[in-house]
């Protein structure tokens, strides 16, 4: 089959790669109809996290269609269209009894790396690296899908694909940072990053009750997105000061509710940004936490700071004194997508979520390389390209 695989920093190839097979009861294999970039994906495709080997297949947010099931799936059934949760979970073990399910104990067959970095593994996610169980991504033609009637959820009639395919990843996580953020109805909530994660953080927290949502970014079309199909207001950092604007917008006190929605490529102006870019670049630190920072100055004292970005490492400036003394708590989760995606989709099906808008590219996968140059540069207001691996 045909794949889009990383062979090199900054170098996205169109392969043919073996199919995939069942190699679990609990596994079925899908046809793949829709895959999408994703802005974690482009600190794979930097040499952020330094665990990709090349011919790995990318991609961790698809729907597709059953072809083939293992003999101990009850739940899905060839035929069925899905949408299939980025991380791999197992729906049993402790974890995922409590609906942590990205931090399942089996979904990282390959738990040593990072332990070495954290002390313990979370679970496992599609195309994200031998760090993160080197599973087999979703830019491919055909993908396995292990823990299946965990997973993978059958696709409401009346959703589209197009709208179905953002519920792998992107609004279940920023609806998880909106939900374990704690927004409640009346609350104030600002989101840092005006992609796909920050668009669906803000348009949960709406549909959770927040009387204003700010979306914070620099990009005039995904700041446009965000006024047009999501609702919130909006802050272009480049242009102004963010702590004082929205101190001004809450009468002084700041967000109840403060998501981070970046990761560890955030940009910033004046000489912190380029403070960060330089130790980033030179390896003396991992992450560029700028947009992590503002979140928790600009939170109200009292309030929550919830991290939606991925981060890999250490960081430099991280304001632990500004956290502790105003109160704060301070929460950070991969995607617990198994807990949300029922729920979204019948929100899909009600048109209360609609992520049509996110789709501004859509291409065939032999045009991955092209829709990867345009996402990580922002040519041409790509919000997010889609590849339609079998047409």
């Amino acid at each position: 089959m045909r794949a889009a695989t990383w062979t090199g920093v900054n170098e996205v190839s169109v392969e043919t790669v073996p199919d995939p097979q069942i190699l679990n009861e609990h596994d079925v294999i899908l046809r793949v109809r829709r895959t999408t970039t994703c802005g974690s994906d482009l600190h794979l495709l930097g040499g952020y996290i330094p665990f990709m080997r090349a011919g790995d297949v990318l991609g961790h947010e698809f729907l597709g269609e059953v072809v083939e099931v293992g003999r101990g799936v009850r739940e899905r059934k060839v035929g069925d269209r899905v949408v299939v949760n980025s991380f791999v979970a197992c729906g049993t073990c402790w974890y995922c009894r409590q609906e942590l399910y990205s931090l399942c104990d089996n979904g990282n067959p390959d738990p040593g790396i990072t332990e070495a970095l954290w002390g313990q593994s979370p679970g496992g996610c599609f195309g994200y690296s031998h760090a993160m169980g080197g599973w087999a991504g979703s830019h491919a033609e055909y993908i396995r899908v292990p823990y299946a009637d965990v997973g993978a959820f059958v696709v409401p009639d009346g959703v589209s694909d197009e709208r179905a395919l953002f519920a792998s990843d992107a609004v279940s996580t920023g609806w998880m940072g909106a939900d374990m953020g704690g927004t409640r109805p009346g609350d104030t909530v600002a989101v840092w990053g005006a992609g796909g994660v920050g668009q669906m953080a803000a348009r949960a927290a709406m549909l959770l009750g927040a009387e204003k949502v700010f979306v914070v970014d620099r990009l005039p079309e995904r700041l446009a997105q965000v006024r047009t199909h999501v609702g919130a207001e909006t802050i272009d950092y480049s242009q102004t000061d963010v702590l004082a604007e929205l101190r001004e917008q809450t009468g002084g006190r700041g967000p109840d509710v403060c998501i981070e929605a970046v990761g560890m490529e955030a940009h910033s102006p004046g000489v912190h940004g380029v403070y960060d870019q330089v130790k980033q670049q030179l390896r003396l630190q991992t992450d560029r936490p700028s947009a992590v920072r503002e979140a928790i100055l600009a939170c109200r004292k009292g309030g929550t700071v919830f991290v939606l970005g991925v981060f890999g490492g250490m960081v430099d400036k991280y304001p632990l004194g500004a956290a502790m003394n105003k109160g704060l708590t301070v929460r950070g989760a991969q995607v617990h997508g198994q807990r949300y995606t029922p729920r979204i989709l019948e929100r899909m099906a009600r048109g209360e979520l609609t992520t049509e808008h996110l789709a501004t590219h859509t291409m065939s996968l032999e045009e991955a390389p092209r829709g990867y140059r345009m996402f990580k540069d922002k040519t041409d207001g790509c919000v997010r390209a889609v590849f339609t691996p079998n047409g």
